[in-house]
């Protein structure tokens, strides 16, 4: 049975609603951390859900494999144990590269242009396609986001590639459908944002992660809860994160961490929000100050 609270409620923390579910779905990038680190209480609060027996799984448009971010979480000082799993945006689109069955992958050459940073290539390796040098050489457009040589600040300095590898015919695989992200407090373009250019020039462009229901078919297998009911999905973007839960059919909370504190400032009232929400044609079941106990 879905719990319906007022979508204009404004929880201090997430106490009042663990016992309502068995499985948490959260973002990674803007609700358990800003991309340096967790934000303040994010480590008690998930293992107080550890303690209460609830399960969670990280679901991220992260453009890179689990076993990387796993990495990144360690270093940052978030326990494993606390966590069944992560989904990630680049093992979703390592896997369906190696398995080339689904109607777009099938259709792709084993050669990839690759925009991104280089430690990107994880969703390249054991095979999934070979990084070659130049457009002309490629078969499909790995994008993946900004690099370090041309910034994460705008679109600008990538319009002349993303123009060579349209006049190339190649189409993108877009490894993460998020236009922007906060890192440590600043805002920095995402993969996405490069697609939008991409789509403006008339390409093909396929994008792996949330709102896609599909991504959530290997959380569902991480969780191991049946009853959808049950689960909650926690992320901070209307247009991802809130809008995947709901193509899924699971119920959703919205952190006002990360984007969500960015675009609608520390403290929005109920009002503003569920304008948001009418917008953006989501139905969080409330929103969240913060990923805490």
């Amino acid at each position: 049975m879905t719990i319906h609270l007022s979508p204009l409620a404004i929880l201090e923390n997430l106490e009042p609603l663990a016992d309502r579910y068995d499985g948490f779905v959260l973002d990674l990038w803007g609700v358990v951390h800003d991309g340096r680190a967790p934000y303040q209480g994010v480590p008690e609060c998930l293992a107080e859900l550890k303690a209460r027996g609830k399960r969670v799984v990280y679901l991220t448009n992260a453009p890179r494999r689990a076993w990387f971010i796993r990495g990144m979480l360690e270093r940052m000082g978030l326990d494993p144990s606390l966590d069944r799993g992560i989904v990630s945006s680049g093992e979703v689109s390592w896997r369906w590269l190696r398995e080339r069955q689904m109607p777009w992958f099938s259709r792709l050459g084993p050669r990839a242009f690759h925009i991104g940073p280089e430690r990107d290539h994880s969703v390249a390796e054991d095979g999934a396609a070979e990084i070659v040098a130049t457009p002309e050489a490629a078969d499909f457009l790995l994008n993946t986001g900004p690099d370090p040589d041309r910034g994460p600040k705008s679109v600008e300095p990538y319009r002349a590639t993303l123009e060579a590898c349209r006049a190339a015919g190649l189409p993108m695989l877009c490894v993460n459908p998020d236009r922007a992200v906060m890192v440590a407090g600043e805002r920095m373009i995402c993969a996405g944002a490069l697609a939008d250019v991409y789509l403006e020039l008339g390409g093909d462009v396929f994008e792996v992660g949330k709102p896609d229901p599909a991504v959530y078919g290997p959380v569902m297998e991480m969780l191991g809860i049946s009853d959808r009911s049950r689960i909650l999905a926690i992320g901070d973007t209307p247009h991802t994160d809130l809008a995947g839960a709901q193509a899924a059919g699971i119920d959703s909370l919205w952190a006002l961490t990360g984007l969500a504190a960015d675009a609608h400032g520390a403290d929005p009232s109920p009002g503003y929000l569920a304008e948001v929400m009418a917008e953006e044609k989501v139905s969080p079941i409330a929103a969240l100050r913060s990923l805490r106990w």
